[in-house]
C-alpha cells in the first residue's frame, strides 16, 4: 500500500489542443471512476504525443519524491510479444522491454515495470470492447456487427490498422457525427465506456486498473 502518496498518471492523448487535453483528462477520469477508483483517483496529465508522455514521465521520475508515484500510459502501437507478458502474474510482465525493442525507450533508473502501462495496440482497441456504448454515441445508423464478431473476448489481438478500419466501416453512415474521428470522437466515447467490459477483454487494461487499485 502507498498510504497518502500522490499518484500522477502521464497519459498519451490530446494533441496540441488545450481543449482536447481537458477532454482527455475528463475521459480517463470517467473511465477510472467507473472502474471503482472514485475517491482514489490519480492526477491525470494529458501529454499530447506518445513521445511527450514518455519525456514527461522520465522527468517526473527524476524529480520524484517519496510522496509521489508517476505512472505512464501509452499505446503499444504493435502487439506485445508473449515473452513480455507471460504467465498470470502481471506483476512480472515487462512492458519496458517492449518499448525498448520498438522505440528504443530506456526505462528510467528508478521506475518499475508496474509504473509502465500499455494500451494494446491503441486506445481504439479499448473502444471496440464496448459496442453498446459506440451504438449509444453514434445512434441507430451505427453498424457494429463486424466489430462484435471480430472483437469477441479479446480486443488486444486485433492490429491497430484493422481496428481503425472496423470503426470507419461501422460509422460511415452515421449522422450527424459521421465517420470515426480520433480527435473529435475518441475521448467522448472513452468517457461512455463500461470500464469492466474493457478490463474483461483487455489483459493490459486489467493490469493497469489492478495496479491503480493496489495503490
Amino acid at each position: 500500500m502507498v498510504g497518502k502518496k500522490r499518484i500522477v498518471l502521464y497519459v498519451e492523448g490530446g494533441g496540441d489542443s488545450d481543449s482536447l487535453h481537458v477532454e482527455c483528462r475528463r475521459a480517463f477520469s470517467s473511465f477510472l471512476e467507473k472502474a471503482g477508483l472514485a475517491g482514489k483517483m490519480p492526477r491525470i496529465v494529458a501529454c499530447g504525443s506518445r513521445d511527450d508522455a514518455y519525456d514527461k514521465f522520465k522527468t517526473a521520475c527524476c524529480r520524484s519524491t517519496s510522496g509521489c508515484i508517476p505512472l505512464l500510459l501509452v499505446d503499444s502501437e504493435e502487439s506485445v510479444s508473449d515473452e513480455y507478458s507471460a504467465g498470470t502474474d502481471c506483476r512480472k510482465w515487462r512492458p519496458w522491454e517492449h518499448l525498448k525493442a520498438r522505440d528504443n525507450w530506456d526505462r528510467p533508473e528508478n521506475a518499475s515495470d508496474e509504473q509502465c502501462n500499455l494500451m494494446v495496440e491503441c486506445m481504439e482497441n479499448w473502444l471496440i470492447a464496448d459496442v453498446e456504448s459506440l451504438r449509444k454515441y453514434y445512434g441507430h445508423d451505427f453498424n457494429g456487427n463486424k466489430i462484435s464478431a471480430r472483437a469477441g473476448n479479446d480486443v488486444e489481438g486485433i492490429h491497430k490498422s484493422e481496428v481503425y478500419s472496423l470503426l470507419d466501416e461501422a460509422t460511415r453512415n452515421t449522422k450527424p457525427k459521421g465517420r470515426y474521428s480520433k480527435g473529435g470522437h475518441s475521448f467522448e466515447i472513452l468517457a461512455l465506456l463500461d470500464s469492466n467490459l474493457v478490463i474483461a477483454k483487455s489483459k493490459w487494461a486489467e493490469r493497469f486498473v489492478k495496479y491503480l487499485r493496489s495503490l
